[in-house]
């Protein structure tokens, strides 16, 4: 399983790295287009979806958000619409904020959200604001430097996590919605991404355009929404009664296991950045 774990992995990251080095942004966020509209090919099912017509329709209507949300907010233009992107971050991180009550809620709080119709919205709410906060880093000075340097940060999140989790992870973080993760994980994660963070901060190419300890706090944050994405995932999966969002990708899962801590640290981290003035 580690090995095949290990080959899926570096199947995924180096096409990757390839992408955002090569890629203009026009291209690349079409190729993270086809991405989202595969997860939500199987956020449909988590939903509760089961009919492949109306999981088709699903995904449509996810393809039919993002095409709406690059016309509306510029995306074309030399000169995005700020305000609309702020707009959509602000409700990206209010719905996490509900999200993180739900979770620590479970199971008493599925009455709220479990019906299909809920669980479809949220995949929107979700999915949506990703792309669209991919498709702002992307457009900025060091735009590829900036999408994979929080993808590291979740990578670092989730290593620290694994290592304080099993040396020290007695308390359980949420254990009605995913037993192995504990309070140990969710400081190792932190203590990892700040050391993280210091590091970049100190050896940023060009520097960074805001304070070190600014720039750490807005990476402390996307790490612990990261916990919050892969909740998140968990949660509507076990209410679901499934174990992997997919098979795609072998010994991962589906693509939303992969991409479920990003779906909460990339809109958190792109709201931060704007407030700061980046």
């Amino acid at each position: 399983m580690l090995k095949q774990r290990v080959i899926t992995a570096v199947a995924i990251v180096v096409p990757l790295l390839a992408a955002l080095v090569w890629l203009e942004p026009a291209p690349l966020m079409a190729l993270f287009a086809l991405v989202v509209v595969g997860a939500a090919w199987e956020w449909s099912d988590m939903s509760g979806i089961r009919a492949p017509g109306l999981r088709g329709l699903y995904c449509l209507i996810v393809a039919a958000g993002m095409t709406g949300f690059a016309f509306q907010a510029n995306l074309f233009n030399a000169v995005p619409n700020i305000e609309l992107i702020r707009d959509a971050m602000h409700v990206a991180v209010i719905f996490w904020a509900i999200a993180l009550l739900w979770v620590m809620g479970y199971p008493g709080s599925a009455g709220l959200w479990g019906s299909v119709a809920v669980r479809a919205l949220m995949g929107l709410v979700v999915l949506l604001p990703t792309w669209l906060a991919l498709y702002y880093l992307r457009v900025q000075g060091q735009g590829a430097l900036l999408i994979l340097y929080v993808l590291v940060v979740v990578v670092a999140a989730d290593v620290g996590a694994y290592f304080a989790g099993r040396a020290w992870g007695r308390a359980k973080l949420a254990v009605n919605v995913s037993p192995n993760k504990s309070w140990a994980g969710f400081w190792g994660g932190l203590a990892a991404s700040q050391a993280l963070a210091l590091v970049a901060g100190l050896f940023w190419p060009g520097g960074l355009p805001v304070e070190l300890p600014v720039f750490m706090v807005l990476s402390g944050v996307a790490s612990l929404a990261s916990v919050l994405g892969d909740l998140l995932e968990s949660m509507v999966k076990r209410h679901r009664g499934i174990k992997d969002s997919g098979n795609l990708l072998p010994g991962h899962g589906g693509l939303m296991d992969r991409l479920d801590s990003l779906t909460a640290a990339i809109p958190v981290f792109t709201l931060g950045m704007l407030l700061v003035g980046w």
